[in-house]
């Protein structure tokens, strides 16, 4: 089947975090989700739910985890066992509960910097201390790296609990390899850490890197370390407003002291049009819509990386191996980036997010997952902005 991206969709005036926090005239680009209809089968099986007319309590069927088994098997190498999974209404919920039972108040959780910006309130909020560990950029590969002889370093020292880790990672865009998921597991088993691994933008990579994500799951299990997974189609298809999640791990002991957090916060239920969706986006008419998605956010990534980089040469990008969120350095403006990116909001009338927010002042995070037409638009308000600053400091 043929599917275009390129049809712009009004979303202002549908009560649209993105669009209608923004004010007139801007080009929203920040909050992480996606200006695109979700996949005609998942459309079609919520409006198919939805005429029947009765939205009371429901059951979630077998059905529901057999969807979520056969597209890890499928499309991702790892079939996850029925009795290993759990259900709650986001990822975001799932890694506070997963925190909250299974981190004392006081106890530390270790996560890499810059980071999602939930991570930093979910530690807090669950009154657990956290340690941030800072990942290597390069401003000549335009990449960021792990400092495993520090890494174990702080480990070593700090003795977090639990290790609350991205993958790929929001926002530097990194798709970790399998080096690197080996000797983190393997540090994880060293120093009885727990690995949670946030895999819910496991379904954008790059077609151009040459290499898939992986799981973080297989990889534990031949390391010997606790592990717990968080994912959603929430990203991937578009449905985070459908509110569902699930979480997976073999220990019978974690996921026991999972559930009763997770009833404990009251996000023990899932609404009737949430698991309909992920059952839909789960078949392969949802990954042949998702596989056509990804090429042309891939092909945005490379249309606005050719576009900043022709106005601004020596500007580091980070290579967007994962998600479909640029993460740009500009430290060598002048000004933090928070300060860029209200004046961009300001002046330029397109809004994206400063680095402070995700812990690393200095660069600016850039949601692509729009029609092209309009991400064209914004790559060009975005180059006049920094022109701006280019010229007022001269």
């Amino acid at each position: 089947m043929n599917y275009s991206f390129d049809e712009e969709i009004q979303r202002r005036g549908t009560d649209c975090v993105k669009w209608d926090e923004a004010e007139e005239g801007v080009i929203p680009m920040w909050v992480a989700d996606m200006d695109f209809e979700t996949a005609p089968c998942v459309k079609q099986a919520v409006i198919q739910r939805a005429q029947h007319g009765v939205y009371a309590y429901n059951l979630i069927p077998e059905s529901f985890y057999e969807a979520i088994t056969w597209w890890n098997s499928h499309r991702h190498g790892w079939a996850p066992r029925r009795d290993w999974m759990l259900y709650t209404s986001g990822v975001v919920p799932a890694f506070s509960a997963i925190i909250q039972a299974l981190v004392r108040p006081e106890e530390k959780v270790i996560f890499f910097t810059p980071a999602y910006n939930c991570f930093f309130s979910s530690v807090r909020n669950s009154g657990s201390r956290a340690v941030e560990f800072l990942l290597t950029w390069s401003q000549a590969t335009e990449r960021y790296s792990i400092d495993f002889e520090a890494l174990e370093k702080v480990i070593a020292e700090e003795q977090p609990r639990l290790f609350l880790f991205c993958n790929p990672h929001n926002p530097t865009g990194r798709v970790w390899t399998a080096d690197e998921l080996r000797r983190i597991a393997d540090l994880c088993k060293r120093y009885d850490v727990i690995l949670l691994s946030d895999e819910i933008h496991s379904e954008f990579v790059d077609p151009q890197l040459g290499r898939p994500f992986l799981p973080f799951a297989p990889i534990a299990e031949e390391a010997g370390c606790l592990w717990v997974v968080a994912n959603a189609p929430n990203k991937a298809f578009n449905t985070a407003g459908l509110m569902t999640a699930y979480i997976i791990t073999p220990f019978e002991d974690l996921r026991q002291r999972i559930n009763r957090r997770i009833n404990i916060n009251e996000i023990c239920d899932i609404n009737c049009f949430s698991f309909v969706a992920l059952q839909a986006a789960y078949t392969p008419e949802g990954e042949e819509w998702l596989d056509n998605l990804v090429a042309y956010i891939y092909d945005n990534y490379h249309v606005f990386r050719t576009m900043l980089k022709e106005a601004f040469p020596d500007m580091p990008i980070a290579h967007l191996e994962g998600t479909y969120l640029v993460w740009m350095d500009v430290s060598a403006f002048g000004k933090t980036s928070e300060e860029i990116s209200t004046q961009l909001r300001q002046n330029n009338k397109v809004w994206i997010n400063g680095g402070e927010m995700y812990g690393q002042q200095g660069f600016l995070r850039i949601n692509l997952a729009t029609q092209r037409q309009r991400l064209v638009e914004g790559a060009r308000r975005i180059i006049d902005g920094l022109k701006a600053l280019v010229d007022n400091q001269d």
